[in-house]
């Protein structure tokens, strides 16, 4: 029995040291995004504040778990009017609904640096399951001696599946905003 004991103790512990956590490092990362503008022109906007703790037991990453959140306030277009319009009612209701969340529910190796990580979105009052493309960049230790692993994940929202419901048409017909939101995210992790 003690033997059984010191065996899984030692398991434990040998897979608690292999388990790395990660945080998303603030200076260094980027959430944007980009729709269309009467259908003519983009928009692009970004979130300035968010926080991220990402945990993985392989050096391939292919057990990787995101937990992310955005402050919705944060948000910022380069417009005044534009993002307090952004921040009401219309969409995203900031004051009543102030983060977006992700939670990481599984991952799919692709090959090639490239994964399929799924999990919960929930914007305002609304969480889906969506899968997000991730393509790894490598991991570095910079000048000071921080571990940093880089991250790009990219794809396309219908806002209006999250209750972003703000509908206006231009005099001639054209949607104002674009159902559908393009986003990036150039992350790159700490190593905790």
């Amino acid at each position: 029995m003690k033997t059984i004991l010191t065996t899984t103790l030692v398991a434990a512990a040998t897979t608690a040291a292999i388990a790395q956590t990660w945080t998303l490092d603030p200076a260094h990362t980027r959430v944007s995004f980009k729709t269309k503008y009467l259908v003519i022109s983009d928009v692009e906007g970004q979130f300035k504040k968010f926080e991220g703790k990402i945990t993985s037991a392989t050096n391939d990453w292919s057990d990787i778990k995101a937990d992310i959140t955005v402050d919705v306030a944060s948000l910022s277009t380069d417009n005044e009017m534009r993002d307090n319009h952004l921040r009401s009612d219309d969409f995203f209701n900031a004051e009543k609904y102030p983060s977006i969340s992700f939670k990481s529910k599984g991952i799919k190796t692709l090959g090639n640096n490239k994964f399929l990580l799924s999990g919960d979105l929930t914007i305002r009052d609304v969480t889906r399951q969506v899968e997000l493309p991730l393509v790894y960049g490598g991991t570095v230790t910079d000048p000071w001696g921080n571990i940093k692993a880089g991250f790009k994940a990219t794809g396309t929202l219908n806002r209006k599946d999250f209750n972003l419901k703000y509908s206006n048409a231009a005099a001639t017909g054209e949607a104002v905003v674009s159902d559908n939101v393009e986003f990036t995210i150039d992350a790159i992790l700490v190593k905790s």
